[in-house]
């Protein structure tokens, strides 16, 4: 699973140096990006005859797009789908020069080529393989979960009980008006926890740029791609009396698919896409578990890169203008955010890797560390910071369960880690922030629900407010228990590196 929260150290908040314009435009300004390897400014010049895809930014008036539509296929290039909304213009071209081309047209922001491997037939954060419930384990559990509206397996869901969210069922399990969206690999709406809730309406397949919204088309492209349909269950299993419940059990789920089916791999005109259709059909709360490929960390200053930044940023910018609140997750490779160099050893991720050290304030992590994007750290079953969970003062803006193999809880299966929906009608734990952002994303649905006017800025003040604030640990941090000091928590007891504001409290939240 390439992209899922699992090996990416998912990203900040709202860094400074990513300031906005007053309109959806996004142009910052040049960041002194950590030192361009080769193979980064390789990635600009793709060889002769190899079609890979762009995005091509421009200003949003009728006239322009036109203009720079006629400049594209000038330059060799065969457009996909244009949004014009945002001026983001998805575009297929082999010509080796189409970019540097297109960046000197009228009108044009910018424009990059969005992958370094030529396109082919057509990340997540999870840490760590699935470890499915097996009928004999499945029948320990149900043994336990006798308390009165339990649902079979929820004796192994401590992370409910983490939260508050079992209690606050009882008080308000969500609004059948609030749709949180998973923009992942696909959602399993087959699966009986999760088909009460599913809302097809606003589901697609937005893998290549464009909506596709026939029947079943955001469903995975197989039982391995299970990352979407697990983080779905954690946000809205239904309390019907099957396996599991998720934090706002009431509320609709919906699933945007951006994975590629080959690959696995989350591209920026896919996660364009995403957030212009999750924006244009009503969806308030986007949960995001992922980073855009294929780099980890978008320099602004190299063109390609910049022109990922500002197209995905302008669509994101687009749902929050609409009413959509995104979440993300943070990351699991225990990296301090806030530092100002760190190793980059994955990118490009869809051909050859080039180490590389970037600074996080000014090399930026997609979607996570964009404006208005609310960062989530992981916790585990003691309520502090789950060993593999990124961190940063400043970065992160809330926490939440995301599961920690170290953090033992007393449940039948005895596992730190989330249990959640899979294909096929199974389950399975993981642990990752890709499981943390979904827990936050629960909460978030929860307080649309009872505050249906709230803006996407007043759902993020009500998210912090509600959140619980262990402070930063007494001792020295040691996630793993190997003696050595792993992490470095900085900041006080209400706003911290290792929780942001605090660990959301679900029960806090819909009273």
């Amino acid at each position: 699973m390439a992209h899922l929260r699992s090996r990416r150290r998912l990203a900040l908040a709202v860094p400074v140096a990513l300031s906005l314009t007053a309109s959806l435009g996004f142009l910052p300004g040049t960041a002194a990006a950590a030192p361009l390897t080769t193979a980064t400014s390789a990635a600009a010049s793709p060889a002769d005859g190899v079609e890979l895809a762009y995005v091509v930014n421009t200003k949003t008036d009728r006239h322009t797009i036109d203009s720079v539509k006629r400049a594209i296929a000038r330059a060799d290039g065969t457009v996909v789908v244009t949004y014009d909304k945002i001026g983001v213009i998805v575009v297929h071209s082999a010509n080796p020069d189409f970019g540097k081309q297109l960046r000197a047209v009228r009108g044009v922001r910018s424009a990059g080529a969005t992958r370094t491997a030529p396109l082919t037939a057509a990340g997540t954060t999870d840490e760590g393989a699935a470890q499915y419930l097996t009928k004999a384990q499945a029948a320990k559990v149900a043994a336990r979960s006798t308390a009165s509206g339990e649902e079979p397996l929820e004796a192994d869901q401590w992370d409910l009980r983490a939260i508050g969210a079992d209690k606050a069922a009882k008080i308000n399990p969500g609004s059948r008006n609030v749709t949180v969206a998973v923009i992942d690999t696909g959602v399993d709406d087959t699966h009986p926890d999760l088909a009460p809730n599913f809302s097809a309406t606003q589901s697609a397949n937005c893998v290549g740029g464009k909506a596709d919204t026939s029947y079943g088309a955001w469903r995975p492209a197989n039982a391995d791609h299970y990352h979407g349909t697990h983080v779905a269950g954690e946000i809205a299993a239904a309390r019907n009396g099957i396996g599991v419940a998720g934090v706002a059990p009431n509320v609709k789920v919906a699933g945007i698919k951006v994975a590629d089916p080959v690959s696995e791999l989350f591209y920026p005109e896919s996660v364009v896409c995403a957030f212009v259709f999750a924006a244009d059909h009503g969806v308030e709360v986007t949960n995001n578990s992922y980073y855009v490929d294929p780099w980890l960390y978008n320099c602004m200053d190299d063109p390609d890169q910049r022109a990922i930044v500002d197209a995905v940023n302008r669509a994101q910018l687009y749902a929050q203008h609409k009413g959509t609140l995104n979440l993300a997750s943070a990351g699991n490779s225990n990296d301090d955010l806030d530092s100002h160099a760190l190793a980059d050893d994955s990118s490009p991720d869809d051909s050859t890797a080039v180490p590389r050290t970037v600074d996080p304030h000014e090399c930026f992590d997609v979607p996570t560390q964009l404006p208005g994007v609310v960062t989530v750290s992981a916790t585990g079953v003691a309520s502090t910071k789950s060993y593999y969970s990124s961190y940063g003062d400043g970065v992160i803006d809330i926490a939440a369960p995301g599961g920690d193999k170290f953090q033992i809880p007393d449940t039948p299966s005895k596992n730190g880690r989330i249990l959640s929906t899979m294909p096929n009608n199974e389950y399975a734990f993981l642990q990752g922030t890709s499981m943390a952002s979904p827990h936050a994303a629960g909460v978030a649905a929860l307080l649309k629900s009872a505050h249906p006017s709230a803006t996407p800025a007043k759902l993020q003040a009500l998210l912090k407010a509600q959140a619980d604030n262990p402070g930063c640990p007494a001792d020295p941090y040691d996630g793993d228990g190997d003696g050595v000091v792993d992490a470095t928590c900085v900041g006080g007891k209400r706003v911290n590196g290792f929780y942001g504001f605090g660990i959301i409290n679900a029960l806090r939240a819909v009273k």
